[in-house]
């Protein structure tokens, strides 16, 4: 039998004391969604690529993480409050836009349907990598013991979700992971970084190069910079994918009109009469839930950047693809060697959250595309919805792990391994472009479908529009620099054609619905 939708009829409930409360503190007891994108990102974002730009870049980095969490915030804040005023999710809203009726979300599905699994594989091979490492494995078959250990975590991973087995461990990471940020913190205050020039990082830009020893990492130092940190922007903060889930998740906590039936053109206007109206005294929830998210991805930004500049850089040791994790060991060794346990532990336990929560993003899009399309046909096949896309995802991530497998094994010892190479124009579109058409659709959404008074303040419509020239340049560049140049934009392009031919072709059966508004 299939899960319902969780949709509840009649007026929205009261914004609780706590969110309207004077003390901050209180604020805390809202914060709740917005862990989903601090969980998503720790482990590929902070564990792993703001300890690699720390060690190539300095304290310099930290600003580019800070600007991208900003600009991350302003997008998923803008796509979050339209879901608490409307009830509406922005799937349903791309059904609108100028063209075939639903060619927006059809070719979303169809760039998820490619890089979702590759981000699966890319997860699966980084607990591969951590694996082999602690186990002893990882000179086995010229390195290819990466992506068996890989297979085999996927496998394994896949059983207790299927079990619900899952939500035990779930309760196990939280206690191990925070440990492990606590001492990581611990570590970088008995280091004694300068302060000041972490500070001067945080908040003066500057040009970025790599360091004179980059070439004793030549594939490192063959590639622009500009791919480099352009993948940074990409894996920070979380990507376009999640934000979308996110703001499916806010169904769950019924902020405002989210999970609750569509508001109607009516309702919006009489919302939009009151100052006082319930569904807008829970705007503050959004706000209050991804402020605090965001602040604790800059928050350990800043620790892992810190770690891989002092630590790392001057032993000239970078986390690669040979050691994606294995490295920042160290930030907590250097406390004490008994700690060693507890890093890996944390790291893995924090990587296999990571893999977890991007099958959970793939199926909560699936789910939120097919009720844009049909809301009923969607609550009856829920379930079977969430089998099929695990199973895309699995299949695929699988078929892209045996090849990294025979790739790696087919050369020598030395052979340059494809973990990265694989991941970076998923991260392209995914943790950066993605994120850019976003930006674009939430004043179009505002302006297309809400009374004047509930549209976004102007400065987070000049954020938005500001972060979309952002992404949108990075990306295009990024692309432009990387060696899939013509490959990926081709692609892209590939797909926007076959999404409006499909879109043409299904025209007679995708119907206006009343929340298309007039």
């Amino acid at each position: 039998m299939s899960e319902p939708l969780n949709v509840t009829p009649g007026p929205p409930q009261s914004a609780p004391p706590m969110l309207l409360s004077g003390n901050p503190l209180s604020w805390l007891k809202v914060f709740g969604p917005g862990a989903i994108i601090a969980s998503l990102t720790i482990g590929t974002g902070e564990l792993i690529f703001s300890t690699r730009g720390g060690a190539l870049f300095g304290y310099n980095i930290l600003f580019l993480f800070v600007v991208i969490s900003i600009l991350k915030w302003g997008l998923v804040l803008g796509t979050a409050r339209h879901m608490v005023l409307t009830g509406v999710h922005p799937f349903q809203r791309m059904m609108n836009l100028p063209g075939p009726r639903g060619w927006a979300p059809m070719a979303f599905f169809i760039l998820a349907a490619i890089c979702m699994p590759i981000w699966v594989s890319f997860h699966s091979g980084v607990l591969g990598n951590l694996t082999s490492w602690v186990s002893g494995t990882e000179a086995m078959f010229n390195g290819g013991a990466d992506f068996v250990w890989g297979a085999a975590i996927l496998s394994g991973l896949l059983l207790l979700s299927a079990t619900e087995g899952y939500t035990v461990l779930e309760r196990v990471q939280l206690a191990i992971v925070a440990a492990l940020i606590i001492c990581a913190g611990i570590s970088l205050v008995l280091y004694n970084p300068d302060w000041w020039a972490l500070l001067k990082g945080a908040v003066i830009p500057s040009v970025y190069e790599y360091p004179n020893w980059i070439g004793e990492y030549p594939k490192i130092a063959t590639q622009p910079v500009w791919v480099e940190t352009t993948r940074y922007v990409g894996v920070i903060g979380g990507a376009g994918y999640d934000y979308l889930a996110y703001t499916s998740f806010l169904r769950e906590k019924r902020w405002g009109k989210a999970g609750a039936a569509p508001a109607t053109r009516q309702q919006l206007e009489t919302i939009a009469a009151d100052p006082n109206h319930p569904v807008r005294r829970w705007l503050r929830a959004p706000y209050i839930d991804c402020s605090i998210s965001f602040i604790i991805v800059i928050a350990f930004s800043a620790v892992f950047v810190a770690s891989g500049t002092i630590i790392l850089a001057p032993e000239h040791k970078i986390p690669d693809e040979k050691n994606l994790l294995n490295l920042q060991a160290e930030f907590v060794v250097g406390l004490s060697p008994v700690l060693l346990p507890l890093y890996v532990a944390g790291a893995f336990l924090t990587m296999l959250g990571t893999l977890y929560g991007t099958l959970e993003v793939a199926h909560t899009v699936l789910n939120e595309m097919a009720r844009s399309v049909n809301d009923a046909w969607a609550a009856q096949h829920q379930r079977r919805l969430k089998t099929y896309t695990v199973a895309w995802c699995a299949v695929i991530a699988y078929g892209v792990l045996t090849w990294q497998y025979f790739y790696t094994t087919s050369g020598g010892a030395d052979k340059p391994r494809a973990l990265l190479a694989v991941m970076t124009p998923a991260n392209l579109f995914t943790g950066v472009l993605l994120c850019g058409l976003l930006c674009l659709l939430n004043p179009w959404m505002d302006h297309r479908f809400l009374p004047r008074a509930l549209r976004m303040p102007k400065w987070l419509w000049l954020l938005n529009l500001f972060a979309a020239v952002v992404f949108l340049s990075l990306g295009v560049k990024g692309y432009w620099d990387h060696d899939s140049r013509w490959i990926a934009l081709g692609g892209l392009c590939l797909v926007v054609v076959v999404a409006w031919g499909l879109a043409f072709a299904l025209r007679g059966r995708l119907h206006r619905t009343a929340t298309d508004g007039d």
